[in-house]
């Protein structure tokens, strides 16, 4: 054969061609880098999980989301969609003979139903949004992975990748609140702690002053390894391990016990966190991360809480306004003395964060960027150190502490005090969200139980006949259309059947009687629902005298327990009978009434009744 410029070309024959390279058994490594919000780059190893060549995809797709360029800026994030990636690749590999050669084209939509399914079923028929949120997270990368390659998938397949889940919700169970008595428990607990660390620091401060160098003085005192922490630092591991040093600080009670004489230790701040959610009930995470300068705007006894909440487009600045004072208490009084029991701290790890603490390795911000800190191992200790861990939950399983629910019982309460106001209860949340996450849990069954009750019972009482009032000469002065008799008449101008607040037409033939012909069974401020009541002038210091009694007691009862008690009684006495009777009449009235003894006053058995 002739090549160019008529130089021939000799081809090799199939003899003398070098044999063809064996099939790879495994692909090369599956790994990728990204830099997160907190200015920390970290390196990500998936070369072990099975189905190489799905997962190089996978991966490759969340290396597009992952890091603070992408989408998911933050750390954990991403950790929680390499445990789908494992969590699927795993499931594939138990169904699939061949995950060597399995590819991104094999996944159909059957497989990824049978995944769902799966995942559904290892919830044990517990409502639960993990299954959504693995599908949902397998499919977005799996959506990315079909974008970066156009021709992968079939019809079929795209149509699939069109939605999220089958079966799958992404609803679960609104967490409930603590029972009232263990949330107090906690909270007494921790106040405890938190005077505790208090007094020793305070205390290690006053012997740091009275201390020397121990590189003169020597470390056979412990003001004088307090001196020393005072001027250089926490001891750390390189100062244990110098020679004769941990004899010495054996003698001294052992190195963390003598840093945490100036500094905040790893265990001091469980107790810190459950008391700042049980007074303030700041989201657990914003708690954490509070600033050294988060107190601003103080006024008239009250402060605001500035601090940073990280939600999923970003991050949103809150504030927080809470009483402030010279207590414990108070949150800003709590806030106030952290900073100063961490100003030393602060200033050693050149940090503006508010929680810092001293470890092995020195002192640094307990929580924040380039932190990890995990509280969950000293939380269990911390409860069973209390005895909270043998208090019962709701379900009658010990207790364990949850952030969480820490916050979900102190938003709880305010709910039971607004009476289910959502104006006042949903501070610092749409009214959807304060419905869905804090007012319809289990712990306010009863509550909402009583408000359909109470919802009833309004309607019935609209349905009532207007109260009957008559004038001195008898005529009527209500717009009732109630029959009354010339006798009965006649009756309540003279008195003759009184009965405190009012004169009824037949005592003995009450409607709320059990048995015909006894007597009336009802409180006595139950004529003001009765329709036997006829209402004259001679009762107008008594409805005077028991109008100012219920209103004084908005301030000692709760105002579910007022309204249950005399919400009705108050609206038919004051809007149905008193101004039936006009100013100088209830003037006059009023003027007897607040004589200081009389008819008019209020009867032994009715403060029986309210007591």
């Amino acid at each position: 054969m002739s090549g160019r410029r008529g130089r021939r070309v000799r081809f090799p024959s199939p003899e003398e061609l070098p044999a063809p390279p064996k099939a790879v058994s495994e692909i090369g490594p599956i790994a990728f880098s990204a830099r997160f919000d907190d200015d920390i780059e970290r390196d990500f190893d998936l070369s072990h999980l099975p189905c190489p060549r799905l997962v190089r995809h996978l991966a490759r797709a969340l290396a597009s989301i992952a890091g603070s360029e992408g989408k998911q800026g933050n750390y954990g994030s991403t950790l929680s969609t390499l445990r789908h990636i494992k969590q699927f690749a795993g499931f594939i590999a138990r169904v699939e003979e061949d995950t060597e050669t399995f590819d991104l084209d094999d996944v159909t939509p059957e497989l990824l139903e049978a995944f769902e399914r799966k995942l559904i079923a290892d919830c044990k028929g517990k409502q639960s949004s993990v299954p959504y949120q693995r599908v949902v997270g397998i499919v977005r990368l799996l959506r990315l992975a079909g974008d970066a390659s156009p021709d992968t998938f079939g019809i079929e397949m795209q149509a699939r990748l069109g939605f999220s889940t089958m079966k799958a919700t992404g609803r679960t169970p609104a967490l409930d609140a603590y029972p009232f008595e263990v949330f107090e428990a906690m909270e007494a607990a921790a106040l405890a702690d938190v005077r505790a660390m208090r007094d020793r620091i305070l205390a290690g401060e006053r012997r740091a002053a009275e201390g020397q160098d121990p590189a003169v003085a020597g470390w056979g005192r412990l003001e004088n390894a307090l001196w020393h922490i005072a001027h250089h630092g926490p001891l750390t591991s390189d100062d244990h391990s110098q020679p004769g040093m941990q004899r010495r600080l054996f003698l001294l009670g052992g190195m963390k016990r003598v840093n945490s004489q100036l500094f905040l230790t790893y265990g001091d701040l469980i107790p810190l966190l459950v008391l700042l959610s049980c007074q303030t009930g700041i989201e657990p995470e914003c708690g954490r991360r509070l600033k050294a300068d988060c107190l601003v705007n103080p006024a008239r006894g009250y402060v605001s809480i500035s601090y940073v909440k990280k939600r999923s487009h970003g991050f949103s600045h809150k504030t927080l306004r809470v009483s402030d004072g010279g207590a414990l208490h108070h949150p800003g009084g709590l806030l106030r003395l952290i900073m100063r029991l961490t100003a030393r701290g602060r200033s050693m790890a050149g940090t503006d964060m508010l929680l810092v603490h001293a470890g092995n390795n020195g002192v640094r911000a307990s929580f924040g960027p380039g932190t990890n800190v995990s509280l969950w191992d000293a939380a269990a200790g911390w409860v069973a150190r209390h005895g909270i861990d043998q208090m019962k939950d709701r379900d009658g399983s010990p207790i364990t502490l949850n952030y969480r629910r820490l916050r979900k019982t102190y938003k709880s309460r305010r709910y039971l005090e607004s009476a289910g106001l959502l104006e006042d209860f949903a501070q610092g949340h749409s009214k959807r969200v304060a419905v869905d996450h804090y007012a319809d849990i289990e712990a306010h069954r009863e509550l909402h139980e009583q408000a359909v009750e109470d919802g009833l019972r309004e309607a019935l009482d609209t349905a009532m006949e207007p109260p009957v009032v008559i004038g001195a000469d008898g005529e009527r002065l209500d717009d009732g259309e109630a029959d009354l008799a010339p006798a009965e008449v006649v009756s309540a101008l003279q008195g003759e059947q009184d009965v405190w607040l009012a004169s009824c037409k037949d005592f003995f033939n009450s409607p709320t009687a059990i048995k015909k012909g006894s007597g009336c069974p009802t409180a006595v401020w139950g004529c003001l629902e009765c329709p036997n009541a006829v209402y004259t002038t001679r009762h107008l210091p008594g409805l005077l005298s028991f109008t100012a009694f219920i209103d004084r007691q908005r301030d000692e009862l709760s105002s579910v327990e007022w309204k249950a008690r005399y919400g009705l009684a108050w609206e038919r006495a004051t809007a149905g009978v008193l101004p039936k009777f006009t100013a100088e009449q209830r003037r006059t009235a009023q003027a007897i009434a607040e004589s200081a003894d009389g008819p008019h006053a209020l009867p032994a058995r009715f403060l029986e009744v309210t007591t």
